[in-house]
């Protein structure tokens, strides 16, 4: 079925919004999150310096590097586009979709959030990328693409009726969404992990050190981590269980399952020499995998369960 014009604008924003997640934890494992170290301009100017030597007065030289400041000001440059892209889903929602509050106002909460996390971000280079600023800001980046989610797959609802099924489909809805909020504090406790591994870094401890030195803070990150993986396996096995011939809902608790496998992976990795590859791809990873949960709750709660799957 071809997709309307709201769902391919619906789409892009999601796609481009975890591609500025994935970004966004390449500027923090390059560490330039102080490449432009103002904002909403760089070096006081709207287009960066060509070089030191062009920066203005009140800036010091020794802030100077182009590598980083380019990395920080495409980051942003992106960030730019992706609210604009946003924006135009959100006109289309209320075009196409303005009788439908599953559709609208997820997208209006979107394109407000989007607003704030511009702001935010000028917030976490005036606090020179505080651990508790860069967690919230990472937080809402994370509560934006779900929310684009949810409008993506409530337009495409089968049309073969609304939020009927079994009573277990409801159940495994409201367990899904606690397990979202136990990975958001999963994620919310690694942020504050790597904010005081970056600390230590900057401290010059060497790189396979620095994670020894945050202590209880990483103990509890690795055990929540567990807890977590427990979680979304026992959902997995559930639903694979009990509604096996739910086509939708199983591919959504497989994909969840295949992200916590990965995080696992890469959780494990970053455990040796702290890679910057593993440290983007164990953030991104860890925003696809509360994208399959939200997926997971949206078509427990919303879709039409088949009619095999409804006894």
């Amino acid at each position: 079925m071809p997709r309307t014009s709201f769902q391919r604008l619906a789409i892009a924003a999601t796609v481009v919004t975890y591609l500025l997640i994935a970004v966004g934890g390449l500027v923090r494992a390059s560490g330039a999150g102080l490449g432009c170290p103002d904002w909403p301009r760089c070096f006081g100017s709207w287009v960066p310096p060509a070089s030191a030597a062009d920066l203005p007065p009140q800036f010091d030289a020794s802030q100077f590097n182009p590598t980083l400041m380019w990395t920080e000001y495409l980051n942003r440059l992106l960030g730019v586009a992706v609210g604009l892209v946003i924006l135009a889903a959100t006109v289309s929602a209320w075009r196409h979709h303005r009788r439908d509050a599953w559709v609208l106002w997820p997208v209006v909460a979107a394109v407000l959030l989007t607003g704030f996390q511009g702001w935010l971000g000028g917030r976490v280079v005036a606090h020179e990328l505080a651990a508790w600023i860069v967690t919230v800001h990472m937080l809402v980046a994370l509560v934006i693409v779900s929310l684009l989610l949810i409008a993506v797959l409530e337009s495409m609802t089968p049309p073969a009726g609304v939020a009927g099924g079994p009573p277990l489909r409801r159940r495994v809805a409201w367990v899904t969404v606690a397990v979202i909020a136990l990975t958001l504090l999963q994620v919310g406790v690694g942020t504050q992990v790597r904010g005081q591994v970056d600390a230590a870094l900057d401290a010059a401890v060497p790189r396979a050190d620095a994670l020894d030195t945050v202590g209880p803070l990483d103990t509890t990150h690795r055990e929540l981590a567990a807890v977590t993986g427990l979680a979304i396996l026992g959902l997995w096995a559930v639903v694979l269980l009990r509604q096996p011939d739910d086509l939708a809902l199983t591919r959504a608790a497989h994909l969840s399952l295949a992200a916590t496998a990965a995080q696992i992976a890469l959780g494990m990795a970053l455990t040796a020499t702290l890679p910057p590859t593993a440290q983007v791809l164990h953030l991104t990873v860890a925003s696809l995998l509360l994208g399959a949960l939200t997926a997971t709750a949206f078509i427990a709660w919303r879709w039409p369960a088949p009619a095999a799957a409804r006894s």
